[in-house]
């Protein structure tokens, strides 16, 4: 064992003893081109290689000066060939004196759930069923045919034409959950196919890119609820949600009527995210970082869309019909991707440990046939940021374990009906643009 390290020396020699670092020392190195964390207390330099992190820099420097121990093993199946592109990074380990974790962090509930982790393993609720996803992707295609059936069978009228914009959108809404479960690699065994399988999914059969998504989804699984961390929830001038709304009310800051954005967000929210922001954005990015692989996948779906029916609708009624799906599944992807979240509480990094930031950031939708498949067993939201790589069919097995572990260490797991859900959804926009109306009138 080495003495106490100093900063800037680099990685450690082959076969030398490592230097040991305490917390202080460590706190230093969170900025811009300089930055370390701990995994399994060991200390890694990753300032020159997060550049080259697979899930982008943003990803790997939220955890920056952190204990990222649980985030590795949650975001990553093989620990074993990722710890080799690690090794080249080590400087170091934490001093003997040193806890494994920083700052206002339980360690109790992190043991307690790294044993809960452990049994999940050895119970094989890691392992996917590919009957399972198979079905799902069969039961997508099987509405993409019916769709254009329906046009072709019956004609461009108005009823066939509507029915044909509400199966694809079912479609698409169903697109959107099981690329979501192949970007976490939680369907085949080999990364690499997972991400193949993500591409042609999210851009053959949506018109999105993969890359995209991962860019902004893996920051949200990372810090979930935590301004400039989760692109999710800094949304901000648009909308004030938790501590933003106090913070724009004391600066008095006033560009929306913020007291009202439980009304507006049925103008600019549901409706409007996918076919009038998305959708355009996402060309912005895969040219901007230069993902031509993406925008390849992208132009098949195009090609597909006006090609099967381009000949009974017109380039008008393409247009028409696409900006019709896009306006439903927006509705859909909305509704679903924020019940669990925007009731809970957002805040600023606290630097609070892995297993306190996914709980306090996240609740349940009660279990039922339709919410599992509606929601793409997002209803197991707390589940899913606990093991995010564990296929969804396996949720409810580990749930009893999750609900154990919150009422020993007195955390509320909350589970309420889907409606309730969606309800909470306005009544937290409602109570934080009330706050902001406080802070605004009274500062």
């Amino acid at each position: 064992m080495g003495g106490v390290g100093e900063p800037g020396e680099g990685p450690a020699p082959p076969g030398a003893p490592l230097p040991t670092f305490r917390w202080e020392q460590i706190r230093q190195h969170n900025l811009p081109g300089d930055k370390w964390l701990v995994i399994e207390r060991r200390v890694y330099d990753i300032s020159r290689w997060a550049q080259r992190h697979p899930g982008g820099s943003r990803l790997i420097g939220h955890h920056g000066a952190e204990d990222a121990t649980d985030a590795f093993r949650a975001f990553h199946q093989d620990l074993n060939f990722v710890r080799k592109f690690l090794q080249p990074l080590l400087i170091g380990e934490l001093a003997p004196e040193e806890p494994s974790q920083d700052g206002p962090q339980d360690a109790q509930l992190v043991e307690d759930f790294r044993a809960i982790r452990q049994a999940a393993e050895d119970m094989e609720l890691f392992e996917a069923k590919p009957a399972f996803f198979a079905l799902l992707l069969g039961h997508i295609l099987a509405m993409e045919v019916l769709a254009w059936l329906l046009v072709y069978l019956f004609g461009p009228g108005w009823v066939p034409s509507t029915l044909a914009a509400l199966v694809l959108a079912t479609s698409q809404a169903q697109c959107w959950c099981l690329q979501h479960d192949l970007g976490h690699t939680s369907v085949f065994r080999k990364s690499q196919w997972n991400h193949v399988a993500q591409q042609f999914v999210m851009g053959q059969l949506k018109g999105f890119s993969a890359h995209w998504w991962n860019f902004r989804h893996f920051q949200h699984h990372a810090k979930p609820n935590i301004f400039h961390k989760d692109p999710d929830v800094t949304v901000a001038p648009v909308f004030l949600l938790g501590e933003s709304s106090v913070e724009y009310g004391k600066k008095k800051r006033r560009y929306l009527p913020y007291h009202r954005q439980h009304l507006y967000f049925f103008l600019i929210g549901p409706p409007a995210l996918l076919p009038l922001y998305f959708q355009w954005y996402i060309f912005y990015f895969v040219i901007q970082r230069k993902k031509w692989v993406d925008l390849a996948w992208m132009i098949t779906f195009y090609a597909r869309l006006f090609l099967t029916y381009g000949p009974f609708l017109g380039l008008k009624g393409v247009l028409g019909l696409f900006f019709v799906v896009r306006f439903l599944e927006s509705h859909w992807f909305v509704w679903v991707t924020q019940m669990n979240h925007i009731p809970m509480h957002i805040d600023h990094d606290r630097n609070m440990d892995w297993v306190s930031i996914q709980l306090r950031a996240t609740c349940n939708v009660h279990k039922s046939a339709f919410n599992d498949w509606f929601s793409g067993h997002l209803n197991f939201q707390i589940e899913h940021h606990l093991f995010p790589t564990m296929p969804r069919h396996n949720y409810h097995k580990v749930a009893p374990l999750v609900q154990s572990l919150c009422a020993k260490h007195g955390i509320e797991y909350q589970s309420k009906p889907l409606l309730s859900a969606f309800a909470d959804i306005v009544y937290s926009l409602k109570e934080s643009g009330q706050l902001w109306l406080d802070a605004y009138l009274h500062q």
